[in-house]
């Protein structure tokens, strides 16, 4: 287990106050430090730092099919750059669909993913 979801809204708020951006047109990534990253090593029973993930598409993006599939390519392209490129571990990581990605295959997604992470020093 590489990664866990954010469930709190408080952290949406603060990695969009407070964290590194990086923007291109299908996704805007957010990033911040996670403070809570020593108690959840502990919790981990593999000991070792995870990242907490959290999506957000909204409305303008299309209807609920339209925001479920940009909600799968976001996934799925982030699951496999974990794997390939092993993404730094301990941060809160936001990652915001923009009105670009209706329409675009997972591949253009996950390259975007990449550069937006290597801009914000993740990979």
């Amino acid at each position: 287990m590489k990664y866990r979801a954010i469930c709190e809204n408080h952290l949406y708020s603060k990695a969009y106050k407070k964290g590194k951006k990086a923007v291109t047109p299908t996704i805007a990534v957010y990033v911040l430090p996670d403070y809570k990253k020593h108690a959840l090593m502990k919790a981990n029973p593999e000991k070792k730092y995870i990242n907490r993930v959290g999506l957000t598409v909204g409305k303008k993006i299309g209807g609920a099919v339209e925001r479920n599939r940009a909600k799968r390519i976001i996934r799925h392209a982030y699951k496999s750059i974990d794997t390939a490129h092993h993404v730094k571990c301990g941060h809160l990581i936001v990652i915001v669909a923009r009105e670009a990605i209706a329409g675009r295959k997972t591949q253009d997604v996950e390259r975007e993913m990449l550069r937006a992470l290597k801009k914000l020093e993740l990979i």
